[in-house]
C-alpha cells in the first residue's frame, strides 16, 4: 500500500523543528480509581513519540479513553492518568492540556497530551470545521491507532485530509504490512480460523475468507451451525439455525475451489454450561438431544493441528471452545500450541483470541498480534480501513 510513513519523513529529516500531532490509541483499562491496569497501549506508542522527539518536532499526542458525551467532561474521562505514566516510560514531562482545539504551545523537543478527543463536539462525526482546526495545529499528522483506523473520525480521518502532511506511524505502519503479507501475498497454503458465538457476527468474514483461503476452521457457536449444515446433531448446544444455508453456502464455496471447512469428528460435551461441569468426548455423530457442545475433541484437534503446521499461513481470530473452562480449553490451547509451532506466518487478533495466547504463553511465537479489535475484523471482510483509505489517497 502506498502511504508515506513517519520513518520516510525521519529520513528525510523533515520534522526538525516542526509541530507533529499524533493520533495514538491510548485506550486502556482503569479500575474504579482510576488507576491504569494494563499498560501494553500506552507503552506500544511510546517508539512512535520517541521517534518524532529525537528528529527534533514539536510533538502534540492525543487519544479517546472510554465513552464520553461529547461537550461533557467528566472526571473519569480524562487522559490524566495516561500522562502521568507516558512521562514515566518517556523519563520526561508531559503536561496535559485542556481545551487545545484553538491552540497548543508545545516546543521543539517537547511533548504533550491533549485531552481526550472524543470530548470535542463533531469528533465521531467527523465534523469538517472540527478536523480543519485540528489540522491548523500541525504540520504533520501521524496516525498510529490502528484500533481506530475503521472509524472515519475528526482525530482518525478529517484531520489527515487537511493536514499539510499526513503519514502512519508505526505501529499503524505495521498492521498494514502485516495483514497485506496474510491476506494479499500469502505463502500458501492459507488456513483461517475464525470462531466465535454466532455466525450471524462474522458472517460476513467467513463469506469474504471463503473465496481466500485454502482452510477455513471454524469454532465455538459458528461450528455448530456448521456442524448442522453437514447433517450432524448439535443437542441444545449455541448454533443459528437459520444460518445453516449461509453456512452450506461457505461450504460449497470452498469445495468449489477444492479448499475446504474441515467438519469436527469428535466433540467435547456437558449436560450444563458451567466450568465443574463433566466433560464427556463422543463422536460429533454421537450428540445427544440435551448435550451442549463446549469444544472440539481430541482427533479433531489433532487433524487440524496438523494442518496449521503445514500451513503457509495463519489468520487466527476466535478460541474454538470454552476455553476459560478448564475441561473445556484443549482444543484451542492444541491449536494454540500448532500455531507456535508452525513456520508459517501467523497473524491474530480479536480479544479472545489475544487472552487465549497469554493464557498459553505463546506471544513471541506468533509472527503479528494485531492491536485493533473492530478494525482486524473489518479487514477480514474484506472492507478498506478508512485511515487506509486517506492515507493512501494523502501518499499518492
Amino acid at each position: 500500500m502506498p502511504i508515506l510513513r513517519l520513518q520516510d519523513l525521519i529520513a528525510d529529516g523533515r520534522l526538525k523543528g516542526r509541530r507533529v500531532f499524533i493520533r495514538a490509541d491510548l485506550n486502556v483499562p482503569q479500575d474504579d480509581a482510576g488507576r491504569i491496569t494494563e499498560d501494553t497501549r500506552i507503552r506500544a506508542s511510546v517508539p512512535c513519540i520517541r521517534m518524532a522527539l529525537d528528529a527534533g518536532a514539536a510533538v502534540m499526542v492525543t487519544s479517546h479513553l472510554g465513552r464520553p458525551s461529547e461537550g461533557a467532561f467528566k472526571p473519569e474521562d480524562s487522559l490524566a492518568p495516561v500522562a502521568e505514566r507516558l512521562a514515566e516510560l518517556l523519563g520526561r514531562p508531559v503536561p496535559l492540556v485542556s481545551d487545545w482545539v484553538d491552540g497548543v504551545d508545545v516546543a521543539p523537543g517537547s511533548v504533550v497530551m491533549l485531552e481526550n478527543c472524543r470530548l470535542n463536539k463533531g469528533e465521531k462525526k467527523n465534523d469538517e470545521a472540527l478536523a480543519r482546526r485540528m489540522a491548523a495545529l500541525c504540520d504533520v499528522f501521524v496516525h498510529d491507532a490502528f484500533g481506530t483506523a475503521h472509524r472515519a473520525e475528526a482525530s482518525t480521518y478529517g484531520i489527515a485530509q487537511f493536514a499539510p502532511v499526513a503519514c502512519a506511524g508505526p505501529l499503524l505502519a505495521a498492521e498494514i504490512d502485516a495483514i497485506g503479507r496474510a491476506l494479499a501475498e500469502p505463502r500458501r497454503p492459507l488456513v483461517a480460523i475464525v470462531a466465535g458465538s454466532k455466525v450471524s457476527t462474522k458472517l460476513t468474514i467467513l463469506e469474504a475468507l471463503s473465496g481466500k483461503v485454502d482452510r477455513l476452521i471454524v469454532g465455538g457457536g459458528i461450528a455448530n451451525t456448521f456442524l448442522l449444515a453437514a447433517g450432524l446433531p448439535i443437542g441444545k448446544s449455541l448454533a443459528e439455525p437459520d444460518l445453516v444455508e449461509a453456512a452450506r453456502k461457505v461450504i460449497a464455496s470452498m469445495k468449489a475451489r477444492g479448499a475446504d471447512v474441515p467438519i469436527p469428528v469428535d466433540v467435547v460435551t456437558a449436560k450444563t454450561f458451567a466450568a465443574d461441569a463433566p466433560a464427556t468426548v463422543k463422536a460429533a455423530a454421537d450428540v445427544q438431544a440435551d448435550d451442549l457442545i463446549l469444544d472440539i475433541g481430541p482427533d479433531t484437534a489433532r487433524t487440524l493441528a496438523s494442518l496449521l503446521e503445514s500451513a503457509g499461513t495463519i489468520v487466527w481470530n476466535g478460541p474454538v471452545g470454552v476455553f476459560e473452562f478448564e475441561a473445556f480449553s484443549h482444543g484451542t490451547e492444541t491449536l494454540a500450541h500448532a500455531i507456535a509451532r508452525s513456520d508459517a506466518f501467523s497473524i491474530a487478533g480479536g480479544g479472545d483470541t489475544l487472552a487465549a495466547i497469554a493464557k498459553y504463553g505463546i506471544e513471541s511465537q506468533v509472527s503479528y498480534i494485531s492491536t485493533g479489535g473492530g478494525a482486524f475484523l473489518e479487514v477480514l471482510e474484506g472492507k478498506t480501513l478508512p485511515a487506509f483509505e486517506i492515507l493512501e489517497r494523502r501518499g499518492a
